[in-house]
């Protein structure tokens, strides 16, 4: 091959340079949709996964709040006892000073 470009453009050293240069650019071309399609594939994976993983911590919430209530019931409950039996006991010393008293 010569090493200048005649009229004849197949005579040209470059030629086959640029034929392969083009060649590996349509593969990167095609590689690179594949990436993106993948990619692409993957974003909607993960908001599918983020979505799941919403709901998840939404429905712990809730549950996280019942327990909180059911933990809280046997105290309220055990309050409301001790503080009946303080008002009984303070009525009994008032009704034995009454007693006492007269009255």
């Amino acid at each position: 091959m010569p090493e200048k470009c005649t009229d004849n453009p197949r005579d040209c050293p470059l030629v086959s340079r640029v034929e392969s240069l083009e060649e590996a650019n349509r593969q990167h071309s095609a590689t690179h949709r594949e990436m993106f399609a993948r990619l692409g594939a993957l974003e909607t994976l993960s908001a599918v996964q983020e979505n799941k993983l919403d709901t998840i911590l939404d429905k712990l919430d809730a549950l996280t709040q019942k327990v909180e209530g059911l933990e809280a019931k046997p105290a309220k409950q055990w309050e409301s006892l001790v503080g009946k039996a303080v008002w009984a006991v303070c009525a009994a010393v008032i009704a034995f000073l009454l007693g006492r008293v007269g009255l």
